[in-house]
């Protein structure tokens, strides 16, 4: 079936659904199909719940004209997806990155939206899947969309790209996430940087942060929008940041003052400005936008618990970002620090080398206390007085709920796997 086609049935509807126990009134249900499941069983499943339409890619599920019939039925959302965004007159930033793609893409939208009508990924549905299903909730209303792009491979950015079609990009850094996926640190960049070869061959614009040398080595020839600290060059220059422990960023006489713990999230604070001042937000709104934006969903959050106070950082955790976070902690002044660390993972052959590295990166810090939880940093267990290692999130719950935790500092960062959050039910 031609994809002009399956347009008009999606125009029909009221969105697109891929769960059949959550339709809304005149869906399009799109049967997806994974390792352990077949959403062509539910289509009809979809259709009495409420869809008006379903996509299905097996012959023996067409009933009546209700369901659609296609070669597979991810293909035709990806090409659905791209369809309606070149129906739509509407500007694009594609954002990826190995840290902060979501906190950076959410303070962009806290900005633009002062200005304009704006949507964004929600959460981090900003895969294969995520990215059309994005796409499609835009619609003529929305004047510029922003979308996450995550990748754990090669050429996988390349491909969202091509579905998307973004007129601007920016890549927050280049860190040791998903090495299994990519091959190592130089694959990580290959991979990352197929969002700026998209840019420049189709003559689109890269935001740039001009301290971060990959970044500026990868976007010599490539239409650019930059930005840095001191440096009056750039299109922003930030004059000033400061973190104690939220960060505060002044640039063009205006003082932005964040809900954000760490100097890592610094550049996604400086990415933001620089794209709101592209756009034309004024500082002033720009500046309210920031400061109104609030993190949350265990993502760099400071939470206070009885006598305590958390950053609560448990979404997921790398190398890079790992080692952002600590060295901002180890940086605080502050009394009774205790870091509970849980392992990182798709670090495949690298993964026990980083996590003794890592190990070894809290050696001199006497003043605090570590809790390392987790098999991949229990195999670098030591001595060390400070050092506490626990092979499982259990061992660790039954050591740290015997002790009464009080007047501390405390630092909870781990993959998403590890679920660390679960921390805040034993302070």
């Amino acid at each position: 079936m031609e994809i002009a086609t399956i347009y008009n049935y999606f125009l029909q509807t009221t969105g697109i659904a891929t769960d059949n126990r959550k339709i809304n009134t005149d869906n399009l249900f799109v049967a997806l199909k994974g390792d352990n499941f077949n959403g062509n069983k539910f289509a009809l499943s979809a259709i009495e719940n409420g869809a008006k339409y379903a996509i299905i890619d097996e012959v023996e599920y067409k009933t009546d004209d209700r369901f659609i019939l296609v070669e597979d039925s991810l293909t035709a959302l990806q090409q659905l997806a791209s369809y309606h965004r070149n129906q739509l007159n509407i500007t694009i930033i594609g954002l990826t990155g190995s840290n902060g793609k979501t906190t950076t893409k959410e303070l962009i939208n806290a900005v633009l939206s002062q200005k304009f009508n704006t949507k964004a990924t929600i959460g981090n549905l900003n895969n294969h899947i995520g990215v059309p299903l994005t796409l499609l909730s835009f619609d003529s209303t929305t004047e510029i969309g922003i979308v996450e792009m995550g990748a754990n491979h090669q050429k996988e950015i390349e491909m969202l790209c091509e579905i998307c079609q973004p007129d601007f990009g920016y890549i927050t850094n280049f860190g040791k996430a998903h090495l299994e996926g990519f091959g190592g640190t130089e694959g990580v960049i290959k991979g990352k940087s197929e969002l700026y070869q998209y840019l420049s061959a189709n003559n689109k614009t890269a935001f740039v942060n001009t301290d971060d040398t990959i970044q500026n080595e990868k976007t010599t020839n490539i239409n650019r929008i930059t930005f840095g600290l001191n440096n009056p060059e750039n299109f922003v220059n930030i004059t000033k940041i400061e973190t104690n422990p939220m960060v505060k960023i002044e640039f063009e006489n205006t003082t932005i003052q964040s809900h954000l713990i760490g100097l890592y999230n610094a550049n996604n604070i400086n990415a933001a400005i620089t794209i709101g001042k592209h756009f034309g937000v004024s500082n002033e709104k720009i500046k309210f936008g920031l400061e109104n934006y609030i993190p949350n969903n265990n993502r760099s959050q400071l939470l206070e618990k009885n006598s305590n106070k958390i950053i609560l950082d448990a979404y997921n955790a790398n190398p890079s970002s790992m080692n952002a976070a600590l060295t901002n902690f180890f940086q605080l002044e502050e009394k009774n620090k205790v870091a509970i660390l849980g392992d990182m993972f798709e670090l495949g052959v690298e993964s026990s080398y980083e996590h003794k590295k890592l190990i070894e990166f809290c050696f001199n810090q006497e003043n605090i206390i570590f809790h390392f939880i987790g098999k991949d940093f229990f195999a670098h267990k030591n001595s060390n007085s400070n050092m506490n290692f626990h092979e499982t999130f259990e061992n660790f719950k039954s050591v740290f709920s015997s002790k009464k935790t009080e007047n501390s500092f405390l630092l909870i960062k781990g993959s998403r796997g590890m679920s660390l959050e679960r921390t805040l039910e034993i302070i």
